[in-house]
């Protein structure tokens, strides 16, 4: 359970050692400013506050050798002022409110029409990711995932749905990856390209948080061609079913691609490996559900059923007590 003011705690480095054996952790989204802020309880990585608590996981990731990024998600227009430190309205390319309500500590509400960020505003938030990576790396992380999915901040920008900017990060598709690209550049900046990956879900055709594509087999090339030279050390993909569009990606990504089809079984997924259409898998609940799930694959034992009336809970319930096999 992150507290109020977004330290990790105790419980959330028993969680996340607890699954060290998974290769490779890519944390909750985790907000690189107050304004990044979206839901009620989740954790910051921009302030000393913040990074001490950081580095109780990190240090019991490592403990437990195991690796681990921290993902630096800023949601943008998917807020809600209850759920910020500073109450203030949220953020985003423009001045469109997003359909449908969200979580906060009085219940759900709806969300608002969130300020527009000025040119200058749009600049000091990409200086906000670059300080929150190097924050991620002075708490032990192995490396950040920039969150440019799921119609968050960097994915709104993407789109005219959320983005009807006039100046040089609108209209165009030059402009309107311009925030990716520079995030990303700014972050490889900062703490090396090595130690950076970005996600995406191109062709996602759920409209994820009121977002939608109009244009994704133009935009997502276009960007991944503006991110190539910058030899990220992968992409992660949440496959929405498009698989033209991803294996046009796959083609144009140069480094490592990472991929999480939603919903898919073990098997199917190891065939995205076995086929060269991914480099690494991610899984979703079967993680949080099984702590040991790399010796329940190996073994063949079954695995535990995720409760999703436990997810989000904040407590230890459906978060730390999921028994390993051997248990």
């Amino acid at each position: 359970m992150n507290r109020l003011d977004g330290v990790p705690t105790e419980l959330n480095a028993e969680y996340y050692a607890q699954r060290a054996s998974h290769a490779l952790i890519i944390t909750e989204g985790t907000q690189p400013s107050a304004d990044g802020q979206g839901y009620p309880v989740t954790p910051g990585i921009y302030t000393e506050e913040h990074i001490a608590g950081w580095r109780k996981v990190t240090d019991a990731v490592h403990k437990a050798d195991g690796r681990i990024v921290i993902q630096l998600m800023h949601t943008g227009r998917i807020s809600h002022p209850d759920n910020t430190p500073h109450h203030r309205q949220p953020v985003a390319p423009s001045a469109i409110k997003p359909a449908g309500q969200t979580f906060t500590p009085s219940g759900l509400q709806e969300m608002p029409e969130p300020r527009e960020l000025s040119t200058e505003e749009v600049a000091a938030t990409v200086d906000d990711f670059r300080r929150a990576a190097a924050a991620a790396i002075a708490a032990g992380a192995d490396g950040v995932e920039i969150h440019g999915a799921n119609g968050y901040l960097v994915n709104q920008f993407l789109f005219p749905s959320a983005n009807q900017r006039t100046d040089q990060y609108g209209g165009s598709l030059d402009n309107r990856i311009r925030f990716a690209v520079e995030v990303a550049t700014a972050v490889a900046d900062e703490i090396g390209a090595g130690r950076t990956g970005i996600r995406i879900s191109p062709g996602n055709p759920f409209k994820l948080n009121d977002l939608t594509e109009s244009d994704p087999h133009e935009l997502y090339p276009h960007l991944l061609r503006a991110l190539a030279p910058l030899n990220l050390a992968y992409l992660h993909i949440g496959h929405g079913g498009d698989e033209e569009l991803l294996h046009t990606l796959r083609k144009l990504w140069p480094t490592s691609l990472i991929l999480n089809r939603a919903g898919a079984d073990i098997a199917t997924r190891a065939k995205d490996v076995e086929d060269g259409l991914a480099d690494v898998v991610t899984v979703g609940t079967m993680a949080l559900a099984n702590p040991d799930l790399v010796e329940r694959v190996r073994s063949g034992a079954p695995l535990n059923t995720p409760d999703p009336a436990t997810f989000y809970g904040g407590g230890a319930a459906g978060y730390t007590d999921y028994p390993t096999h051997a248990a």
